[in-house]
């Protein structure tokens, strides 16, 4: 009962993220809380660091650093909290209300972990249009609210058990479905159940529960949206 509770809280609050889209100007979203040092390194190798507000572009590649978090939302209203240590990617993002049908997101996570909460891309028009790349797998999602660890290289400080686990790509799935796959096959991972796949060459399996991650460890929730779209983050 303990475990069901704590995974109820848990997608309680990625369902609350998701419903929080901050205004935004030309960029593909914002940063909406940060706790620590967030950074973000631009194409041109530019490198600035991120506070609340900050915008989000196509070809940033973002970072946290050690004890630090950092919440982020995008134009069609997803969110992704990414965890201390941890390198992601805005490949690709596009988002149009008018056009349904060319919605494309594409976050490649380079190291460590976050969790996400998906908006409009991949509820509406191409359902394939949201994913996450990792080092040896891609996760497509269905509308969906989840956490996933690239531990390829290890994962220590992402949290504080993560240094332990055993190297690879972990995900836990809190609503909806993910699905895991790569050059050898894909699993679906429904609502409260971990997926895993050890390298490329490796087929993803799920596991029997969770693996000892303690992906409740966040510091703050979305507590509420103003008329504007701004949210209330503590």
């Amino acid at each position: 009962m303990a475990n069901l509770t704590k995974w109820w809280s848990t997608a309680v609050f990625a369902v609350l993220a998701s419903v929080c889209a901050p205004a935004f100007a030309d960029g593909a979203g914002q940063v909406v809380h940060l706790s620590g040092t967030l950074s973000a390194q631009r194409p041109d190798g530019a490198i600035r660091i991120l506070g609340r507000g900050s915008e989000i572009n196509v070809g940033d590649t973002l970072t946290t650093q050690a004890d630090s978090y950092g919440q982020l939302g995008f134009s069609d209203g997803s969110t992704m909290t990414m965890r201390p240590n941890t390198r992601m990617k805005v490949e690709t993002y596009q988002y149009d209300k008018e056009k349904p049908n060319e919605d494309n997101a594409f976050f490649r996570l380079l190291k460590g972990g976050m969790r996400t909460a998906t908006g409009l891309i991949g509820k509406r028009g191409n359902m394939n249009a949201y994913k996450i790349g990792t080092q040896v797998a891609t996760i497509g999602i269905r509308g969906s609210t989840g956490d996933t660890l690239d531990c390829t290289d290890g994962c220590a400080g992402v949290t504080s058990t993560s240094g332990k686990m055993e190297r690879g790509v972990y995900h836990a799935t809190y609503t909806g479905s993910y699905v895991l796959q790569n050059d050898t096959g894909e699993i679906v991972i429904g609502e409260t159940r971990f997926g895993f796949v050890r390298d490329a060459r490796s087929m993803p399996v799920l596991l029997s529960g969770d693996p000892g991650l303690n992906l409740e460890e966040l510091p703050f929730a979305i507590l509420r949206q103003d008329a504007g779209g701004r949210c209330d983050v503590r």
